[in-house]
């Protein structure tokens, strides 16, 4: 395997646990969740994994700057903001949407960060002010680094292609870990939020790469099944030269689901909010409103309707992203 840059400051492995009484209370198979809420930097969340390649690529470049676009509450742009303040690189931000009238939650934690904010209405607009942010800056002799949306580039992808092999480790027992379920265990489905498609194509390499059994199962947060497979196939295959010879992977390799994304990004509604409920109150355990809400909806509605065996183990892969929790955007999550 080739050797890829890479600075480790994440809190890793991360756990998995065991959700007996979520599992009891749907009727439905053995429910495990991979803590990735738990990665340590800004809160955690799936993006550190990621930022740890991607920092590393940035600095080999000799980057001062790191410059990204999101969402108004984008979780990848506060661990990007984070990264960036811990390797003392400026930050720039391009956030779409409407800037709430005092910070909070991710906006709040971007600028305490000390990250740039430029703020876009239209999100039409943000791939181009995103260009010309990045152009002016390196006008300026900052030497910045474009971490794509989402870190969704090949290099962003490796991250959790060996976050497969971690939970190989661990279901193994080959990883120490004293909060690792059992000392050899068999998972059945891994579920998990997809989007940009970087988690979600790494995943898919790292299936192929370290052999895991299971299938690997996207839920969309906004983006249709074709869309899925044709851009995460094309990533998965991309980022397969990084690790040695390309693999070639076709959008029949993607599993994903859009049942669950009609309402559109970012806009709660009740499965949502029955979702971070009830992992809540059955197990003291946070998810976001936007992407592991949306994602453990689609875990429970699949489970209701007897998608998965009752002796089937599934694995809901937690991405983080709990701050968005405290947006007033979402605040009717308790109503």
């Amino acid at each position: 395997m080739n050797p890829i840059p890479r600075f480790h400051f994440a809190h890793l492995p991360t756990p998995i646990e065991e959700l007996p009484r979520l599992s009891a209370a749907l009727g439905g198979p053995r429910i495990l969740v991979k803590r990735d809420d738990q990665t340590g930097l800004a809160f955690g969340g799936n993006k550190t994994r990621k930022l740890e390649f991607l920092v590393a690529e940035a600095q080999e470049q000799g980057a001062r700057m790191m410059i990204s676009a999101g969402a108004i509450q984008s979780n990848h742009c506060r661990q990007t903001a984070a990264a960036a303040a811990r390797f003392g690189m400026e930050c720039t931000l391009v956030l779409t949407g409407e800037m709430p009238p005092r910070p909070t939650a991710n906006i709040l934690l971007d600028q305490l960060f000390g990250a740039h904010i430029v703020n876009v209405l239209d999100r039409k607009d943000r791939d181009r002010i995103l260009q010309e942010t990045f152009d002016q800056a390196a006008a300026e002799g900052k030497k910045p680094y474009l971490v794509p949306y989402g870190g969704s580039s090949s290099t962003g992808a490796l991250g959790y292609a060996f976050a497969m092999e971690e939970l190989l480790m661990q279901l193994t027992g080959r990883t120490p870990s004293s909060r690792r379920t059992r000392s050899s265990e068999t998972v059945d489905w891994i579920v998990f939020g997809t989007s940009s498609g970087g988690t979600h194509a790494g995943l898919v390499l790292g299936q192929r790469v370290f052999g895991f059994k299971g299938k690997v199962l996207g839920i969309s947060i906004d983006e249709s099944v074709e869309w899925l497979q044709k851009n995460v196939s094309a990533l998965a295959s991309s980022a397969s030269e990084r690790l040695g010879k390309r693999i070639e992977f076709a959008p029949a390799d993607v599993a994903a689901n859009a049942d669950y994304c009609r309402a559109g990004y970012g806009v709660l509604t009740e499965a949502e909010r029955e979702a971070v409920h009830m992992f809540a109150s059955l197990e003291g355990l946070l998810l976001d409103p936007v992407y592991t809400g949306r994602a453990a909806a689609g875990l429970i509605d699949l489970i209701r309707k007897g998608f998965f065996k009752k002796d089937e183990t599934v694995l809901f892969w937690h991405t983080g992203g709990q701050p968005a929790l405290f947006a007033e955007k979402y605040a009717s999550i308790v109503e």
